[in-house]
């Protein structure tokens, strides 16, 4: 087993940017004994260090795993507090990777700096597809066979999880299995599986994999054949192992405050994205944004108590010395608690230097009082709402059940107490979209700004219009829907920009920011791939293409030649509207969503019809609930189980 590189790895970082990313040695940060643990994971994060650090998901995952003392064990016996460990790692920039291939340091860890072959296995964060080319730069530079097929004993497993991989089958010859859903008591039975797999002796890859599979906790792709129709699109796909199920399921982790994590998150010594410490509030949403995958994939909504909130909070801080506290969620402002979480955390607080924020807020949860809590120790920075279509007709297609005049009447109010800058959210290329429902975005605009000039009495108002392109995604109602080429969207935007920069009235107080066309139509394709694009994001690789998220390495022309290399059609994926009985790719992956309620949906989507939130409106039968059987709670066992805080009595905030 291979000592910790860094004694190789430190003459190269004088010369690259930012060498203090791969130091390691954060507060906070677990270094446990490597050669006492019987399963190791190497925690990955597709990104730079800046990108991955701050990630909700990975500091959960690498905390519980460290922590659990009494991870899953025979009943009765007594495990080994030092078994099972997690180290992180993250895409090498540019600069030092060169060098490392040119001194032969492969990937290491960030706590140990040993190779991440020497791990039992590689976790995969995979939040977004344009981070696949990264995950062949990481398995290259570690030097881990590209192909699962290709990989040996001495090899980890790489077992991805995230959003990115609800569809996972672009990525699917180069991961071993994914977990789908929610990680946290996956990783404690996989883990367990494995372990007791090592304790076996040599009973190979193979069967550790189909051990696995048929445990029901992951997807192992290299079990599962998919054929083709003459006309290229997928006749099925069926398992070519017994015992292996036809449909995978996902991972449903149901009372979230069992599980209160992170406790103690890594407070970095280089800069990142985000420098907060975020609290989940709640998990899921059924507000019913057609074009969510998030909202989608993550129902039922669970909810963690004001209590345990506050707890969280206390902690976090007291570990960390962080300043600003994040409380997450897809729609934080819908908590049932959120007055009483706001109100108790601002009261605990106040008078110090910590600020409360939330994530964009829809306009019909917001209220100032709300506001004003969240902004009472004086940072008013300004507010965020995502309306994300121009016209009430597009927001009733994409079940944004907010009007115009509702937005209008949201931001007076804000205005009239104080505010000076709302930042409002839209997306370009929605299905039944026209030029003039983009165009509209302006308009929308104009009010604000007339509105909030009138509403606060100066001209000193801002509003920031920020776009992205829509891209179909699987498990959501907009799955069949043919995606806007980035000819059009490029057009639309530009002449959004065009209509806002003309305005002598309103103009200089609206800034207009938008994503390029090109970007949407690569994730488009990597999102309703299917197994054969993995050799378009193959040969992107093998022609030097990786770190797609930035603007700066991104080359569309790139994606283009390596898909015409390799026969494939990008117009097929992306822009083609499916048929009801075209099979998907992810169709035999099941998140409990109903495909006939989908479909449904997407014909009252084309019609003009709204669904209400199910939390309020009652079942409208998307049929999760009934397949996760929600009334199930955590067992005496999995309670066993848990470390440290999850079975910690919550005190009060």
């Amino acid at each position: 087993m291979t000592e910790s590189l860094f004694t190789r790895l430190e003459p190269l970082l004088a010369q690259v940017q930012k060498p203090i990313q791969y130091v390691g040695g954060e507060v906070n940060s677990q270094s446990k004994d490597f050669a006492a643990a019987e399963v190791r994971w190497a925690l990955f994060f597709p990104d730079a260090y800046e990108v991955g650090q701050p990630n909700q998901g990975m500091a959960i995952l690498y905390e519980l795993l460290n922590a659990c003392s009494s991870a899953p064990m025979p009943v009765g016996e007594q495990g080994d507090d030092d078994w099972l460990l997690a180290e992180r790692t993250f895409t090498i920039w540019p600069d030092l990777a060169k060098l490392m291939r040119e001194n032969g340091v492969p990937q290491f860890s960030w706590e140990s700096h040993r190779p991440v072959r020497d791990f039992d296995v590689l976790g995969v964060s995979l939040s977004t597809e344009l981070g696949y080319t990264n995950l062949l730069e990481t398995l290259d530079l570690a030097g881990i066979p590209r192909y699962a097929t290709d990989r040996t004993a001495a090899d980890p497993l790489v077992i991805a999880g995230g959003h990115a991989v609800f569809n996972p089958e672009p990525v699917a010859d180069f991961l071993d299995a994914v977990v789908l859903g929610d990680g946290e008591e996956a990783v404690l039975r996989v883990s367990a599986l494995i372990r007791d797999h090592k304790r076996q002796g040599d009973a190979g890859r193979e069967q550790l994999l189909l051990n696995l599979a048929k445990s029901g906790l992951v997807y192992v792709p290299s079990f599962y054949d998919v054929s083709y129709l003459p006309d290229g699109r997928i006749e099925a796909v069926r398992p070519n192992r017994p015992g292996v199920p036809a449909r995978v399921g996902k991972q449903v982790l149901l009372e979230l405050d069992e599980w209160q994590y992170p406790v103690q998150p890594i407070v970095p010594l280089a800069e990142t994205v985000h420098e907060r410490y975020s609290v989940e509030i709640f998990r899921g949403c059924t507000r019913g944004c057609r074009f969510c995958q998030a909202g989608m994939v993550t129902r039922p909504v669970r909810e963690r108590g004001i209590q345990t909130v506050g707890t969280m909070v206390a902690r976090g801080l007291a570990a960390t010395g962080l300043a600003e506290v994040g409380l997450l969620s897809l729609s934080s402002a819908d908590h049932t608690e959120i007055a009483g979480i706001t109100g108790q955390l601002a009261d605990r607080y106040a008078g110090t230097n910590v600020s409360l924020s939330l994530p964009s807020t829809r306009v019909d949860a917001f209220n100032i009082d709300l506001a004003n809590e969240l902004s009472r120790n004086g940072r008013r920075s300004g507010l965020t709402f995502a309306p994300e279509g121009g016209t009430d007709r597009m927001r009733q297609v994409i079940n944004k059940m907010v009007s115009e005049d509702d937005l209008i009447r949201t931001v007076e109010i804000a205005f009239s107490q104080g505010w000076r800058q709302v930042k409002l959210y839209f997306m370009c290329g929605l299905p039944t979209e026209t030029d003039e429902d983009v165009l509209a975005i302006a308009e929308l605009a104009f009010r604000v700004i007339e509105t909030g000039r009138r509403a606060a009495n100066s001209r000193d108002v801002r509003c920031t219009i920020s776009i992205g392109g829509f891209v179909p995604k699987p498990h959501t109602t907009f799955q069949w829907a043919g995606q806007a080429d980035a000819e059009t969207v490029n057009r639309r935007v530009r002449a959004l920009k065009d209509k806002v920069r003309a305005d002598r009235r309103y103009g200089r107080a609206i800034t207009v920011r938008y994503a390029e066309g090109e970007p949407g139509m690569v994730e488009g394709l990597l999102s309703r791939g299917d197994r054969r694009v993995g050799k378009v994001i193959e040969q992107v690789w093998l022609q030097g293409g990786h770190f797609d998220g930035w603007r700066e390495y991104f080359s569309y022309q790139r994606w283009l030649d390596a898909a015409a290399a390799v026969g494939i059609d990008l117009d097929w994926y992306t822009t083609r509207e499916r048929s009801q009985d075209e099979v998907l790719p992810w169709d035999h992956l099941d998140l409990g969503l109903d495909r006939v309620w989908l479909w449904q949906d997407w014909v009252d989507a084309r019609n003009g019809g709204e669904v209400a939130d199910c939390r309020w409106a009652g079942c409208y039968d998307c049929g999760v609930c009934p397949a996760l059987g929600v009334e199930t709670q955590i067992g005496p066992t999995l309670r066993s189980l848990l470390p440290l805080t999850a079975g910690s009595e919550p005190v009060s905030v």
